[in-house]
Parts: C-alpha cells; structure tokens; sequence
C-alpha cells in the first residue's frame, strides 16, 4: 500500500511538471551533456566494440568460407570416387564380359578337340576292323584254296585214277589258287 501512494504522487508530481510549458523542451545543458555522452560512447564503440565486432564477422566469414572450401572439396573427392567407381564397374563388366568370352572360346575348342578325338578314334576303330577283315579273309581264302585244293587232287586223282605224287600235288594246288586269285571271283 506504501508502494501504491508513492507511484500514484510521483505520477502527479510529473503531471504537474509536464503541464509546463518550459518543461517540453529540453534544456542546453542537457543537450550538451547527451552530446558529450553520445560522442564518448561513440568513441567507446567505435574504438573498441566496432573492431571487435568486425574481427568477429570476418573470423565468421572466413570459418564459413572454410567450410565452403571443404564442402566442395568433399564434393570434388565424392565426384573422383564416383567416377573411380564407375570406372572400377566398367572394368568389372568388361573383365566379366572377357571371361565369359573366354569360356565360350575353351567350351567351342573343347568341344573341337572332343570331336576331332571321337572321329580319331572311329577312324582308327573302322582301320582295325577293316584290317581284321583282311586279315579274316584271307585266312579264309587260305583255308578255303587248302581245302579246294585238296578236293581238286582228289577229283583229278579219280579222274586220272591215280595216285599224284607230292610234288606234281603242291604244282596244282598254287596253279589253281592262282588262277582263283587271278579272276577275282573263284572262276578260271
């Protein structure tokens, strides 16, 4: 309550004060003193507060240029590694490409070489068999000019009705096999 009569005579003390004409304009004493005020403010702030807020602005400035600086060089760095990468998967693809080119090669030269085997040793099979087939034919043939020539002795032994010796035997019997090979087909 105190507090509330002292704010309500001080609001009309000034009420008073103010309804004076000569109380609106301020005084030259006051305005010396403002004057005199401001400029040493003014110095104050313009000798020490203006550097320190200019080495404030430029340590800033130069901390964000900084960090520019090094967001671009990180993005230079991202941009090579991009292309590194890009480059390292071309290799990649081109080394993939290499090897199943490759591949296709050894698979087709193999397949060559399993084919040229496989005729080889047909070829060499059917020479086998071919030689065996000689070999079987002319023991037949052997056999077979053996056995006519025993029959013609006999045949020739009853015709001429005697025994023929041994000699004149063996004659016949390489006479007649040649004659036999000579025609090709067993007919003189």
């Amino acid at each position: 309550m105190l507090v509330n009569s002292l704010i309500t005579g001080v609001l009309l003390q000034a009420e008073v004060e103010v309804s004076e004409k000569e109380d609106l304009y301020p005084h030259a004493s006051e305005l010396i003193i403002g004057a005199i005020a401001f400029a040493v403010l003014f110095v104050f702030m313009w000798r020490w507060v203006l550097p320190r807020v200019g080495t404030l602005l430029d340590e800033r400035r130069q901390k964000i240029q900084g960090e520019l600086e090094r967001a671009e060089a990180t993005r230079r760095e991202a941009d090579a590694e991009l292309a590194r990468y890009r480059e390292q998967l071309a290799n990649a693809r081109e080394e993939a490409n290499r090897i199943i080119e490759e591949g296709r090669k050894t698979a087709e030269q193999l397949r060559t070489d399993l084919q040229a085997k496989a005729e080889q040793e047909a070829g060499a099979t059917v020479a086998r068999a071919t030689e065996e087939i000689r070999a079987e034919r002319d023991r037949v043939l052997r056999e077979l000019s053996t056995q006519v020539g025993q029959t013609i002795v006999e045949l020739a032994g009853r015709v001429v009705e005697k025994e023929l010796d041994k000699t004149t035997q063996q004659h016949l019997v390489d006479e007649f096999i040649e004659q036999v090979s000579g025609s090709g087909n067993g007919k003189p």
